[in-house]
């Protein structure tokens, strides 16, 4: 079987995290991605380092399934050659600061004079206007895309997430607007512009959230067990802000993530009342239906938590499935390494790097049937150079030493 992107040259002028984890999507579906860097390399390859003069975690984590070459695009020499390169390009992706890839020359307009066809995608901070030039970072995006003021307790500050929505999260944006736009190619034979924004995908994962700033116009929101609203939506804990109540619940013995996270639906509160110890609250009138529950939702969690909190979060868990109750534990990060069904599902994947040996990385969450995937090893700094330069790009031996030489690569 070939992969879903075989045959599509993906040409990577990103670094850091939101453009990286865009591109390494596409080399996971099969493209060939070729990662263009400074001679110095992209800057997370030391940043965090674990063992001495190593790539890092960070950097090989965000790399895999990729070919590097590097390249001097501030020379003559350098325009030239990646002037061949966007060329022989169907995808060219970047996540420089607003304009820079224009100060280098190459505007869309220049771009699409050298390739018609090309797909140029950009990740930037923030779309057009007054927050255009702002530098953003992770926890910038999670600001102003209202993750941060919409996470936490009430009576705490706001907080950021763990799961990189900022980074991460706009590079499967841009994946999808890459897609898109190949797939709208092979009807129109023209390549396009792709635009997204840090803040804009923030906003997109956060449109719960914008729904209840709506439904507030018409009252409290019974949801949320928060006794006190005002004009904004508040920050509520643990609460699942959907249909159906949720909250994270100890459990034994105790530790920073001995929790399970539990939903109570309607069908499930009577098998819930019995585990707990407390039949009779499932014909109780002042328990029975969610409308009477939802004012005591946290005194519902409560009781909840002192049968929970007895039992180790894997027992909790077996019980509250026996019963058909949706539930999950909270798993650290020490646990999703170990977790043997993550591992039989290739997200927890182990990888041979040249230099560092072993190291554990995440695998490719989308799985297509007729497209296999593989996840090779991040690239070394320029590991590819006499590969695309001499045997693609027809390069002499002799200038590819000349132009290491004249720091063009």
């Amino acid at each position: 079987m070939t992969k879903a992107l075989e045959g599509v040259r993906v040409l990577d002028m990103t670094h850091v995290q939101s453009g990286p984890s865009a591109t390494q999507l596409l080399g996971w579906l099969g493209a060939d991605v070729v990662k263009l860097e400074a001679p110095t390399g992209d800057i997370t390859r030391k940043q965090l380092r674990d063992l001495p003069d190593v790539d890092s975690l960070y950097f090989t984590m965000l790399n895999c399934n990729k070919r590097s070459i590097t390249l001097n695009t501030k020379t003559e020499r350098g325009k030239e050659i990646l002037t061949e390169l966007i060329r022989r390009s169907d995808v060219m992706v970047e996540n420089f600061g607003p304009g820079a890839v224009d100060r280098m020359g190459f505007t869309w307009e220049r771009i699409q004079e050298i390739n018609p066809r090309i797909v140029y995608a950009s990740i930037k901070g923030f779309g057009e206007g007054p927050y255009t030039n702002f530098k953003a970072y992770e926890v910038v995006a999670q600001a102003m895309g209202g993750s941060m003021s919409t996470t936490g307790f009430e009576d705490g500050p706001p907080l950021a997430t763990g799961a990189q929505i900022g980074d991460s999260g706009t590079g499967i944006h841009a994946v999808a607007g890459i897609l898109a736009a190949l797939f709208q190619r092979e009807n129109t034979g023209r390549g396009q512009r792709v635009n997204v924004a840090m803040q804009h995908a923030v906003l997109n994962l956060c449109r719960v959230k914008l729904r209840d700033q709506q439904r507030l116009a018409h009252g409290p929101l019974a949801e949320y067990p928060n006794e006190d609203f005002g004009d904004e939506v508040p920050r509520s804990g643990n609460a699942s802000g959907g249909g159906q109540p949720g909250w994270a619940v100890k459990c034994a013995p105790g530790g920073p993530n001995d929790y399970v996270y539990v939903i109570v639906q309607p069908v499930g509160w009577r098998p819930l009342a019995e585990l707990i110890g407390r039949p009779e609250l499932a014909d109780d009138p002042e328990w029975a239906t969610p409308a009477d529950r939802l004012p005591k939702l946290g005194k519902m969690f409560q009781l909840i938590e002192e049968w929970s909190s007895g039992l180790p979060k894997w027992e909790v868990l077996e019980q509250l499935n026996a019963h058909n109750i949706p539930c999950g534990p909270i798993l650290s990060t020490k646990e999703i390494f170990e977790d043997a069904s993550l591992a039989a599902n290739e997200m927890v994947v182990e990888v041979e790097h040249p230099e560092r040996g072993t190291f554990t990385t995440v695998g490719n969450p989308i799985k297509l049937s007729d497209s296999p995937f593989d996840v090779v090893t991040s690239p070394l700094l320029g590991e590819h150079n006499a590969e695309v330069y001499v045997g693609e790009l027809g390069l002499g031996d002799e200038e590819l030493r000349l132009l290491k030489t004249n720091g063009v690569i």
